[in-house]
């Protein structure tokens, strides 16, 4: 079982979004014995509340349920829980090297590190364009899918 956690700052936004349609997308593909996804923060600001409303809005319109995730912050813990720790921005990395004490061994990236166009996630609270977060989530677990698939990882 490979584990994934997406991270970004409130996990209102942009991780759970990448959460639930990675887990939609390893469902369509048969593969949901082999991977497991979940979301974190690297703030305090947002835990305990829900997805923000125009993420449930899109992801309703993809026919992907997100009811019952709550923001939840990183802990040193889940370093070790987790086989991939996908951050949304260069800021989030940042965040995470306090929280994981520069542990680095490969299994932290940035989720658009896995495309042909490696970049930050813009975050939607800032940039109220939510629709180019959703395109930027799906091109990038999209591709983080394939690179396991091709590589042998979710066999």
């Amino acid at each position: 079982m490979i584990k994934i956690l997406f991270v970004c700052h409130g996990n209102i936004c942009r991780s759970p979004m990448a959460e639930f349609v990675m887990r939609d997308m390893v469902q369509r593909a048969g593969l949901s014995d082999k991977i497991e996804a979940a979301s974190a923060a690297t703030s305090r600001e947002e835990l305990g509340n829900p997805v923000y409303p125009p993420v449930v809005k899109i992801l309703t319109r993809m026919g992907i349920d997100c009811g019952g995730k709550r923001a939840r912050q990183i802990v040193p813990e889940d370093y070790d829980s987790y086989d991939l720790i996908i951050g949304m921005d260069s800021n989030n990395l940042r965040n995470m090297r306090r929280v994981f004490r520069g542990e680095w061994d490969g299994r932290i990236k940035l989720l658009l590190d896995y495309t042909d166009h490696p970049r930050d996630v813009a975050d939607p609270w800032y940039t109220r364009d939510f629709e180019a977060c959703r395109r930027d989530v799906e091109e990038g677990c999209a591709a983080l899918l394939e690179e396991l698939i091709s590589s042998g990882r979710a066999s």
